[in-house]
């Protein structure tokens, strides 16, 4: 295994952690998911580098884009949230209260 595939699954691995264990703030947890997400793009990446296609792959565009959104959306959740509740704590998030 290459040095860069460990690096990268160690990321992937390290993010998964993060996810699971620190859930309390908004914040970490949407850290967390921006490092899986750099975590699987960079791992798209090596694989169509490791395929020696001549052709460039939308596939990695693709996830980037997905990322990008999805950290908008968080960030936007995050603004949301804070202005409620005036914290970032995710038991905030409950969708059972109306």
């Amino acid at each position: 295994m290459s040095p860069t595939h460990l690096t990268t699954a160690i990321l992937f691995f390290t993010s998964t952690a993060g996810l699971i264990l620190y859930r309390k703030h908004l914040v970490s947890a949407l850290l967390c998911l921006e490092g899986l997400m750099l975590a699987t793009f960079l791992a798209t990446v090596m694989s169509h580098q490791d395929t020696n296609l001549s052709t460039t792959s939308t596939c990695p565009i693709t996830l980037l884009t997905l990322a990008a959104c999805e950290a908008s959306a968080g960030l936007s959740l995050l603004t949301a949230t804070t202005r409620a509740h005036a914290s970032d704590h995710i038991k905030n998030l409950s969708l059972l209260k109306c």
